[in-house]
């Protein structure tokens, strides 16, 4: 699940930067969501594979909260594109003339760079603070599966839900990989 996640953003970011009919605000996004899931799934997956393989479940306290301030970063950051995500297709529906003006690479780019601000702004202290305080007293069992679907599943589900069923996203990828071949 972890490489087709890997390989499924990976397809997605190579097809937008690659095909200049995909560089418009929708895309940008979309290939920003992509390299965050990669982000966001590369923070936990690696160091749980290793526990995994050498039956351990022991992470230094550095580790730890390296692992939970990049994993709280990249959960928020993913949080805020789908939001600008969601204005973008707000203003295409509701002012389609005035799409273009509206939805500026500035904006586009003020936009990205917001949702990473506010992320560090907001949700390290305050996040980390809520997750270690809770991590004692609930189920484990519970909290590993709902781990995984979070942190796995939901990463690699992206590029199929948001792109690969897209025309555009198809026409970009069958250029793209048939250049290769």
């Amino acid at each position: 699940m972890y490489l087709i996640t890997m390989l499924g953003n990976l397809l997605i970011i190579l097809a937008v930067s690659s095909d200049p009919h995909l560089h418009t605000p929708m895309y940008f996004f979309l290939s920003n969501l992509s390299f965050v899931d990669i982000c966001f799934t590369s923070t936990t997956v690696p160091k749980m594979l290793v526990n995994i393989q050498v039956h351990s479940k022991v992470i230094s306290y550095e580790g730890c909260i390296t692992q939970m301030y990049l994993f709280i970063l990249f959960a928020a950051v993913d949080i805020l594109l789908l939001t600008a995500m969601a204005y973008d297709r707000y203003v295409a529906i509701c002012h389609p003339l005035h799409y273009t003006v509206i939805m500026n690479p500035r904006l586009c780019g003020l936009l990205l760079l917001l949702s990473w601000v506010t992320v560090v702004s907001l949700f390290y202290g305050t996040s980390l603070g809520v997750y270690l305080s809770s991590a004692v007293t609930q189920n484990s069992q519970r909290n590993t599966v709902a781990s995984v679907m979070y942190t796995v599943v939901t990463p690699m589900l992206n590029p199929f839900i948001y792109s690969l069923r897209n025309k555009d996203i198809k026409g970009a990828l069958t250029s793209l990989l048939g250049k290769k071949q």
